[in-house]
């Protein structure tokens, strides 16, 4: 008996074998490990983990969870997973490690996600995933597909309560593609690609050569709409992600955070310089980003899908030190026509806001609709219908403001009065009609323009077109029949803007009682 209790190992034993476990999971796939990261120049998981939170804050659940009844399992199962802060703020961490099984899913990998996925709705608070992973294991055959819908179960439950945010620094293939996007945003390094099937077997079915990069590189993705910001390193997608988490709440159960409120509290120089910023012509384009840094706090914009869909801005700004979101047109791309692509950014963006209770300001500059055969073809109308939508079942604050052009279908698209803003500002510069002064001549000044001799039609044109402008599509008319609120001084509309979210900081929804299940959105 005293033999067999001295055998036993004692307390100094067991803190060695401890140390030899940790630190075997600290780096699970040895001096091999390190070399493969070494030969393509990137950083351990852990020091990734660590590069995006506050220093020394981050907690490790799970390190050393592996396969049961493998002796050889590696420890961590190709994950990590812990809880850590952004600006002082907790957050859930989940990073793949690739040089375990290629960070692919596994069992242990699927339970130690659900688990740390569950801790974020019980605690409510956000969740960011690095992605580096090759999809689903293939040596867990069905354990591995059941998990991967476990995790998108338990990521559901999550959307629209706390954010959620994907950083892309490597690969995302295969089933590892689906929780990315079905987070709020996905930022990726421009080296990192994704893609539902690899070239390989795209080679073997199809016969079809193409590289990663045509496939799914992250410019390429980025202009699909997929990714929403490509960083040129993973410390500058770090500080973006920060940023992004910087303008909104940990849940949907609580405020934004509020910085510097109460500065310039009067008309500024900058402000001024609005007075002059719209060109005369209608016809001459300007940077609506020039506006944008003009009419919010600090100039401080943090833009969102900037690489696609350009003829559109959507971005994070501050009124007053509280998050708003922002939709604009921009002159420089298309005129700032309304087009597809820029549809479906629209909409993305408010059911974002409007989750997470950040009012949202529309800024109008477009002509309309983009017309032709492709924009048909590529579903303009459906999804076009869905930014309506969208904006109808907002219930967070809504400022409308039109600075130049807004006509036809692009008038409801920008949220005017009508389909939902609180408040609609125009400047006196601005042009709301069902269509602009050229086209309404030719339509409905045919006949008149056929009756004048042909060397006097292009002045009378000219003519017909002013007589239009000056009394048809100007602000003063939608004023007079309140479908504006107020026709307001360029270089006032800091403050205005400031003064209406201030009377609308408790704006409370009422709902008519309706007993279907959901709406339908256009698909």
């Amino acid at each position: 008996m005293g033999e067999g209790l001295d055998a036993m190992p004692g307390t100094r034993e067991k803190l060695e074998q401890l140390r030899e476990a940790l630190a075997q999971a600290a780096e699970p796939a040895g001096a091999s490990g390190v070399a493969k990261r070494a030969a393509k120049g990137i950083p351990s998981v852990r020091e990734r983990v660590r590069a995006l939170l506050d220093p020394g804050s981050f907690l490790e659940i799970g390190a050393m969870a592996r396969q049961p009844g493998n002796p050889n399992a590696m420890y961590g199962d190709g994950v990590v997973t812990g809880r850590g802060l952004i600006d002082g703020r907790p957050v859930v961490v989940i990073a793949h490690d690739q040089t375990v099984y290629g960070g692919t899913a596994g069992e242990m990998f699927g339970r130690k996600v659900e688990n740390a996925l569950r801790f974020a709705f019980d605690k409510a608070c956000p969740v960011v995933a690095i992605n580096d992973s090759g999809g689903a294991r293939i040596q867990d055959a069905v354990a591995s597909l059941a998990w991967f819908a476990k995790m998108s179960r338990r990521q559901e439950r999550l959307s629209g309560f706390v954010p959620q945010v994907s950083i892309m620094l490597g690969k995302c293939a295969a089933g590892a593609v689906y929780g990315p996007v079905n987070t709020d945003v996905l930022v990726a390094t421009e080296n990192s690609y994704m893609f539902v099937t690899g070239p390989e077997v795209i080679k073997a079915v199809t016969g079809e050569d193409v590289s990663m990069e045509e496939l799914g590189g992250a410019h390429n993705q980025v202009r699909n709409g997929t990714i929403h910001h490509v960083s040129s390193t993973e410390e500058e997608a770090f500080a973006w992600a920060r940023a992004y988490l910087s303008f909104l709440p940990s849940s949907c159960l609580e405020q934004p955070p509020i910085v510097n409120p109460g500065l310039e509290p009067e008309t500024t120089v900058t402000d001024r310089e609005l007075d002059s910023i719209i060109p005369d012509s209608d016809r001459e384009g300007y940077d609506m980003h020039e506006i944008l840094l003009r009419i919010f706090d600090d100039g401080d914009f943090h833009e969102i899908r900037s690489g696609t869909a350009q003829n559109l801005i959507t971005g994070f700004t501050r009124v007053d030190g509280r998050p708003v979101g922002v939709v604009a047109n921009q002159p420089l791309v298309l005129g700032g026509a309304i087009d597809a692509k820029c549809s479906d950014k629209a909409t993305h963006f408010i059911r974002l806001c409007d989750a997470f209770g950040l009012p949202l300001v529309f800024v109008a500059d477009t002509p309309g609709v983009l017309p032709g055969i492709e924009e048909e073809r590529n579903g303009v109308i459906v999804r076009g219908g869905r930014v309506f939508r969208a904006i109808i079942e907002a219930t967070v604050p809504i400022i409308n403001l039109v600075v130049r052009k807004s006509y036809g279908g692009a008038y409801g698209f920008m949220a005017c009065k009508q389909i939902g803003a609180d408040v609609s500002f125009a400047w006196p510069t601005a042009r709301i009609a069902v269509i602009g002064a050229e086209s309404a001549v030719d339509l409905i000044g045919r006949k008149q323009l056929q009756q004048v001799p042909e060397d006097q039609r292009p002045a009378v044109r000219e003519a017909m077109i002013d007589h239009y402008n000056a009394t048809v599509a100007t602000p003063w008319v939608a004023a007079e029949r309140g479908y504006i609120d107020a026709v307001i001084e360029p270089s006032q509309t800091r403050l205005e803007i400031r003064h209406a979210l201030r009377l609308l900081r408790e704006k409370e929804q009422s709902v008519e009682p309706n007993p279907r299940k959901h709406s339908l959105f256009p698909v």
